[in-house]
């Protein structure tokens, strides 16, 4: 530094040429030169700054351009704290700081450090104040470091605080309390502790011999543990003294020459566990009921180290019956235990009648598995008692974590990733092997560095979007940029910056060969892509073929069903015929097979309908109604089917819980569902219906749920269940888990097919072994309820009455069927006029519609349809009357009967001859009415 001054062009400040500088100033700057100590000198008004070697590492980057200038300007940005300190040296008075905060910039970005100076003023030979001379100390390490112990010795004090059990420090050999935590408080209540002596918290305590235990334990340096010792206190200032029992250590405190300063006292209140022994003393009935009900193991040995008692848990834990422990030693019982700890603690129990806890690990002989087990071994009349539990999981986790915290070590000194520990300012305060490597530079070299100097200028803004991030919210998003190695040269690194404590983690991930590739990989994409794309399409067009096999499959599937029951029900009709043109054959057989044929025909009828509710084809006859009490009406008949031995509760409770659906599908499928219910129960169990108002149907079989309100009826067996790999065929036509011969397997299909065309839809929940619940889910309507239609569905004429002479037009394209027709009308008494399609009935009609009262017409035929020559019947000749009648139309089906009257083929004599009469009955301005009203329905 002398070699600098000499060398400084003084002539340029306002202290001129060193020749002409007064005597003082002389031989301060000798004495500073000399000194190893940090000293400084201003000089003259403009407080020009000298200073020596020691003075220039305080000054680090702002040395040597400091040399020669304003004082206050080389440190301009503590100026405000500098002036009224620097105003009262040169006004005279010395100045002493011990230790003063300064935020100074010596580094390039602003930093707290700490000092202690004394600013002693200098006079001239005429006694005027000429400057000051510091000699000054820089102690920001050793704030620093106290700072650092301030924090540790409060962490302890919080460990100590948050601890279970009480915890007290005592100083001095008076014993005073220097800290209590709430533990401590709530056991000896709410005392002045701080400050005060033992004897003073705690005057109750005289005579019971702690005062006595403290001053031994601080005298002789050994600790003393006290186990189950009762102690008489005062819970708060007036009450009565109760009496605890305490479980707690003095430990003495030593200081650096291993002098003993006070004591540590630790402890838990064990009053209950003694409270507990000694009532297990009392009552040996209650001590049985107790051990049994314990969760942790126990076991008792007489004084021979024999068995004599073990529990319930002691028997699962070890896994073996109690005949094979009781009665032998313990040592022949448990071998495992043999020359462990174990055995030293039963044995210190058994002879010092202490009290012993350790943690042990046990090889359990039942299934050779390690056991960890905590163990504490207590004194009794007559041999010693152990509990124990299982802490092998607490023991794994705890290894788990040294593991994990030894891999985390390791990974941080072998990893490709590197680490970084940024600190105030995002200076580098440490780094790992991997990032020293990535950039070239030492550790030495690295720490300091702020992430400016590393990261190029282009890059900076997204890095300060990062800081911002991570300052803010603790984390930021994981991001990528260049940063500059040691030569100068770039590299590209993947960062994810997170906060822990008061420093910034960082990790690195270098990508530069990564991005390198990312060329390459895209142009590899682009030519993949094409490839793809060629493969997709030739998937797709695998999958339609795939997907019309599978359909194929499935009409299949349904076709043989439906041929292999039609069979079935034609040789019944074919033979029954065969046997009927028999000549003489008696009255009562030829009954009885008209009674088949007529039974056959209705079965085949119901066939057909369950394959059309399969298809959601039927033509539905909707209306509204309560739900519940329709379920009301058919109580008894399900009662019916489902016999005696199986019991219906209901939960219909639900008002109001109105539908528009078909009554007579909605009953067909509540008995459908009945059947299958009873007969997975084998007829005897319990049958569940349940009835709910839904705010929307839920997803079923993997489809959306559908918004809007629905009525939610559930049937639910206690039988046999369905395997879950069945569930998803249930509803196929023709699919049934009964045995041969006693299902068609179309019940639920006409369940899924009602509840598909009636807008909602049908769940199933089952489990083998607990029962099987179906829920019926259907569009629930908010206006009031409809006549059922029930009443008019029953005419109080007889089925027969003759037709007298009521005339009738046929249109039938079916050559048989038009025959039979016209003969079945004819039979009942009507005149008949048969027409082969809907434009011979209009020329019929239109030469004269007066010969007519009714038209009779199929709605399946080709060209106009049934219901098409309806409408027109009905715009042309409002007063005549339409009946039509279909096995099956799409258009009924997905329209409705648009206020038709309608037979279902095939129908029965009565009621062809029931409906002709209504219909030919009813005034024409209710006929019109009711067609009226249908159609503003629909439209």
């Amino acid at each position: 530094m002398g070699a600098l001054i000499r060398a400084h062009d003084w002539a340029a400040t306002p202290l001129g040429s060193p020749e002409d500088w007064p005597y003082g100033l002389k031989s301060l700057v000798g004495v500073m030169l000399g000194s190893n100590q940090p000293m400084f000198i201003a000089w003259g008004a403009d407080r020009t700054l000298l200073y020596n070697d020691a003075y220039a590492e305080v000054l680090v980057r702002k040395h040597p351009a400091a040399l020669g200038r304003d004082f206050i300007e080389v440190w301009h940005e503590i100026r405000a704290d500098l002036l009224p300190i620097v105003g009262q040296a040169y006004a005279g008075k010395p100045v002493h700081m011990d230790d003063i905060t300064l935020m100074m910039e010596r580094r390039g970005y602003p930093e707290e450090t700490h000092f202690s100076f004394s600013y002693t003023p200098v006079r001239d030979e005429g006694g005027a104040i000429a400057g000051f001379f510091c000699p000054c100390t820089e102690i920001t390490g050793q704030v620093m470091a106290e700072r650092r112990l301030a924090a540790e010795t409060g962490r302890q004090r919080r460990l100590f605080e948050q601890a279970p059990g009480f915890v007290a420090v005592l100083t001095s050999p008076g014993h005073r309390f220097e800290f209590v935590n709430q533990a401590y408080r709530r056991l000896f209540g709410d005392r002045d502790f701080i400050g005060k002596t033992v004897r003073e918290a705690f005057p109750e305590l005289g005579g019971q011999g702690f005062f006595e235990r403290l001053d031994q334990v601080y005298t002789s340096g050994e600790r003393f543990v006290a186990h189950h010792l009762p102690i008489r206190l005062r819970r708060s200032p007036g009450a009565a003294a109760e009496e605890r029992f305490l479980d707690f250590i003095y430990e003495p405190v030593r200081d650096e020459d291993g002098q003993v300063t006070g004591i540590f006292c630790e402890g838990h209140d064990v009053t209950e566990a003694h409270l507990a022994r000694s009532a297990i003393d009392a009552s040996n009935a209650r001590y049985t009921s107790v051990l049994a009900a314990m969760s942790e193991g126990f076991v008792v040995l007489n004084e021979d180290y024999h068995v004599t008692e073990i529990n319930a848990e002691g028997l699962r834990l070890d896994g073996r019956p109690a005949s094979e422990l009781l009665g032998k030693m313990h040592w022949e019982a448990f071998p495992g235990s043999v020359g462990t700890p174990v055995e030293a603690a039963y044995r210190r129990a058994m002879t010092e009648r202490v009290p012993v806890e350790l943690e042990h690990r046990y090889v359990n002989p039942a299934d050779d598995h390690d056991v960890w087990l905590a163990l504490r071994i207590y004194p009794v009349p007559g041999g010693v008692a152990a509990f124990y539990r299982d802490i092998s999981e607490r023991i794994r986790a705890e290894e788990a974590r040294r593991r994990s915290e030894e891999r985390l070590r390791t990974a941080l000194g072998i990893s490709t990733v590197g680490v970084l520990f940024w600190g105030k300012g995002f200076a580098l305060t440490e780094a790992n092997d991997a990032f020293l490597r990535m950039t070239g530079f030492s550790r030495e070299e690295a720490i300091g560095l702020t992430w400016q100097e590393l990261t190029p200028e282009e890059f900076h803004p997204e890095s300060w979007r990062a800081v911002e991030q991570v300052t803010t919210l603790g984390e930021a998003t994981p991001y990528e940029k260049q940063y500059f190695r040691k030569d100068g040269s770039r590299w590209w690194g993947l960062f994810a910056p997170r906060k822990v404590g008061d420093e910034v983690v960082e990790f690195v991930l270098d990508v530069t060969d990564r991005r390198k590739a990312e060329a390459a990989l895209r142009r590899l994409n682009e030519e993949l892509e094409t490839r793809v794309m060629e493969a997709v399409a030739e998937r797709e067009k695998t999958e339609a073929a795939l997907r019309q096999s599978q359909k194929l499959e499935a009409v299949g599937q349904l076709t043989g069903g439906v041929a292999h029951d039609f069979n079935n029900l034609l040789t019944i009709i074919r033979s029954s015929v065969e046997f009927l043109r028999r000549p003489n054959l008696p009255e009562e057989r030829r009954r009885r097979y008209i009674d088949a044929i007529t039974d056959t025909v209705d079965r085949a009828a119901k066939l057909t309908g369950q394959l059309l509710a399969f298809a959601r084809r039927q033509a539905l006859k909707p209306e509204v109604f309560d739900v519940p009490n329709r379920i009301q009406a058919v109580t008894d008949m399900l009662r019916t089917i489902v016999g005696s031995r199986i019991r219906i509760e209901a939960d219909i409770a639900c008002e109001p819980c109105l539908v528009e659906a078909d009554v007579v599908q909605f009953e067909t499928a509540l008995v459908n569902m009945a059947v299958n219910a009873r007969d997975a129960m084998n007829g005897e169990g319990t049958l569940t219906v349940r009835v709910d108002a839904l705010a929307e149907m839920p997803s079923i079989r993997g489809h959306g749920g559908s918004p809007g309100k629905f009525v939610a009826v559930s049937i639910g067996d206690t039988g046999s269940g369905i395997p879950a790999y069945q569930l998803g065929q249930i509803f196929e036509p023709f699919f049934t888990t009964k045995e041969v011969g006693k299902g068609t397997g179309l019940g639920l299909s006409q369940v899924y097919g009602f509840a598909k065309q009636s807008g909602g839809d049908v769940a199933v929940e089952s489990e083998l072994g607990r029962g099987t619940t179906f829920t019926l889910y259907l569009p629930k309507v908010e206006r009031g309820v409809e006549l059922d239609g029930a009443a008019d569905r029953v005419d109080g004429d007889g089925p027969y009455e003759n037709g007298r002479g009521c005339r009738v037009l046929v249109v039938e394209d079916n050559i048989e069927v038009g025959r039979f027709s016209t003969q079945l009308l004819q039979d009942l008494g009507y005149e008949t006029t048969w027409a082969a399609n809907a434009a011979e009935a209009l020329k019929l009609l239109a030469d004269d519609h007066a010969r007519f009262d009714v038209v009779f017409s199929d709605v399946v035929m080709p060209g106009m349809s049934g219901v098409e020559l309806g409408r027109e019947v009905q715009k042309r000749f409002p007063a005549l009357p339409v009946v039509l009648t279909s096995g099956y139309s799409h258009v009924l089906a997905e329209e409705g009967r648009h206020g038709f009257e309608l037979l279902h083929k095939p129908y029965a004599v009565e009621d062809v001859s029931r409906v002709l009469r209504r219909v030919t009955r009813e005034p024409v301005s209710s006929r019109q009415a009711g067609t009226d009203t249908t159609r503003t329905k629909e439209g």
